[in-house]
């Protein structure tokens, strides 16, 4: 009789990577993004292009699940391709990324669908982050970059909500959270001062966007400076 020793197995859990498509006409910044991308465990870039013409084709044909979209290209910008992305395919995120902090920019990107707003001076692991945020349904903007947002609702005159005396039943903790949120701080800074953890965050901000009734963070931080809840 023979007897057998199975030995032991070990498999590595498979990872999913967050997939990127980069769209950006220089080809150094590029080359650098799709390398930065690439050289994390969380991210794959899954292809690069340097213009917009045919974004359509191109996001149908690489799958991402964010894009990381530049404002200013030849033939077509990327606002309109933005617009084009979340007509065609909802699902997917975008992230701008520019040298451009104009207002009148970043909010037509924000009402063409971006989810967030960066510049090309931030650090790798800042736009590495606001990937990883915009991915998991959070809307990255610096600061600088949310006070020229609010600065344009105030030029322009935009209301979108009614003035009420309501605070919206927000507890405590997430008036906090909100409060953080007008300041311009993400995901991860806010865990840290109100000792939470980034998931916490999350949840919290979930349940912040669902009792204002909004979808994103520029809506958040508009109603509540009109509302006074904050």
């Amino acid at each position: 009789m023979y007897s057998f020793k199975i030995a032991d197995v070990y498999i590595n859990p498979i990872v999913m990577k967050i997939k990127v498509a980069v769209f950006e006409d220089n080809k150094l910044i590029r080359d650098a993004l799709q390398t930065i991308i690439n050289g994390t465990t969380e991210f794959l870039c899954t292809g690069t292009f340097a213009n917009v013409n045919q974004v359509e084709a191109d996001v149908a044909f690489n799958r991402p699940d964010v894009v990381l979209m530049d404002i200013e290209m030849p033939g077509r910008n990327g606002i309109d391709a933005t617009r084009i992305v979340k007509e065609k395919f909802p699902h997917i995120k975008v992230l701008i990324q520019t040298v451009f902090n104009d207002s009148d920019k970043i909010f037509n990107a924000l009402c063409a669908g971006a989810s967030g707003y960066i510049l090309k001076s931030d650090p790798p692991a800042k736009i590495l982050q606001a990937l990883q945020e915009v991915y998991n349904g959070g809307g990255p903007m610096s600061s600088a970059i949310a006070q020229k947002v609010l600065q344009f609702f105030v030029r322009q005159n935009v209301i979108l909500v009614q003035p009420q005396t309501a605070d919206f039943d927000l507890s405590t903790r997430e008036k906090d959270i909100l409060a953080f949120m007008m300041e311009g701080h993400n995901y991860r800074d806010i865990a840290d001062k109100a000792f939470i953890s980034y998931e916490t965050v999350r949840t919290h901000v979930k349940h912040i966007y669902k009792k204002l009734h909004v979808v994103s963070r520029s809506e958040a931080i508009l109603k509540a400076r009109q509302q006074g809840i904050i």
